[in-house]
């Protein structure tokens, strides 16, 4: 039957349909003949021709071709190469910026409804300006070294002659009118204070990058502490991150607290958490990396009540006995049902989760739930508009009658 199914529509086949409401991932549902399609380059509540781009037994998925009745929030792209089978870095180009935040919050909700059973209300907070807001950039080049970015769900670089979402300080109208090597992935990061760093690898995903051009190491400044980032090391790539998230977290810790920093990379959050925990408080930093945990103790070096843990966490989480506050920020996969577990046994007055995925993080609120702590606070922060992506931070306690908020 599936079988069947999956071969009622070809790979270029064109038809109209009904855009419905945004899927996690970006893009949107629509049916046809019975059957389901992720549709990129939509908006809800519109009539579009579309393109089948792939096909499947559960699912298929299409691009918009051509917009028959449009919504309100629909405009022109600001990036020429924001198309279908163009650049696949920006799903939202389409979208006033208003209506993708609207849309972020709605998928939260979903996931929230969905896999954690739990009814909220959110609203996705406005960062900054919707461009130039990238520190980070990861870019690829084709058989003729050009720069460009992959097309959505392909290994085909589309070049590009600038990227309207990377920061001023990265110049890329400048890299890419240089010819790199052919089929490589290039790397280009600044910090805070203008400084940029380029690496090259092959294409292979697993392969290291090589330092080409600036510096091996940048520096970041966090709440007065200044903090060195090696260019193998994680760093927030909005230019605010750093400010919004650890501004969102600050309250929840207190003077004296021993704080767990679990994923924490080069130390964003312990930087964040110093003075707060004070000279009685006590922080622990775990990462698995080795490089940012080599960045991290050269960070806090001076200070004897942080420690540095490199390793997973899962196992090094045994190796500590109690916690007042534990402050996660795993990667896009979540920190998972054992992870959670063991954060538990710590004991913990609160729990603060910083998440970049809000599926993952839905399915640890029911993890969470599932052992006495419930969702205190939850709020999101558009750090990466003109994609589907969203931040979200949440508060954790151990009561039964918080309210989000």
């Amino acid at each position: 039957m599936a079988t069947q199914r999956s071969k009622s529509f070809e790979v270029g086949q064109r038809f109209s349909v009904n855009i419905g409401k945004v899927a996690h991932g970006g893009h949107f549902i629509a049916r046809h003949e019975g059957q389901v399609i992720f549709v990129r380059h939509g908006i809800p509540g519109e009539v579009v021709e579309i393109e089948i781009t792939s096909t499947g037994s559960s699912f298929h998925r299409a691009d918009v071709i051509d917009v028959k009745q449009s919504s309100p929030d629909r405009i022109v792209p600001l990036c020429e190469y924001s198309r279908p089978g163009g650049c696949g870095g920006c799903d939202f180009q389409h979208i006033a910026i208003e209506r993708q935040r609207m849309l972020k919050a709605d998928v939260i909700r979903e996931q929230f409804s969905r896999i954690a059973k739990q009814e909220i209300e959110i609203k996705v907070e406005e960062v900054a300006a919707p461009l130039h807001w990238r520190t980070r950039v990861s870019s690829a080049t084709n058989a003729q070294g050009q720069l460009g970015f992959y097309a959505s769900r392909t290994h085909t670089v589309i070049p590009v002659s600038d990227c309207q979402i990377a920061t001023a300080s990265i110049n890329f109208p400048e890299l890419a009118a240089r010819k790199w090597p052919a089929r490589s992935r290039i790397e280009i990061s600044v910090s805070s204070s203008g400084s940029r760093s380029i690496a090259i690898a092959d294409s292979s995903r697993d392969s290291k990058a090589r330092l080409t051009q600036g510096d091996a190491i940048l520096h970041e400044e966090v709440q007065g502490h200044d903090l060195q980032v090696s260019q193998s090391s994680f760093w927030q790539s909005h230019e605010i991150a750093p400010e919004a998230l650890t501004e969102a977290i600050i309250g929840f810790v207190k003077d004296g607290d021993h704080v767990l920093d679990l994923y924490g990379g080069v130390g964003l959050f312990t930087a964040a958490l110093i003075d707060v925990v004070g000279a009685t408080g006590q922080i622990d930093l775990i990462e698995s990396g080795s490089s940012a945990t080599a960045d991290a103790r050269k960070n806090f070096a001076q200070y004897s009540n942080i420690r540095i843990h490199t390793g997973e966490v899962g196992r090094t989480l045994q190796k500590i006995d109690s916690a007042d506050v534990v402050v996660l920020d795993p990667p896009r996969e979540g920190a998972g049902k054992e992870v959670i577990a063991q954060i538990i046994d710590k004991h913990p007055r609160a729990i603060v989760y910083i998440a970049c995925d809000p599926a993952a993080l839905a399915r640890d609120t029911s993890y969470l739930a599932e052992l006495g702590f419930s969702l205190g606070s939850l709020r999101a922060f558009d750090l990466f508009p003109m994609t589907h992506h969203v931040e979200c931070v949440a508060l954790f306690e151990k009561a039964s009658a918080n309210r989000v908020s």
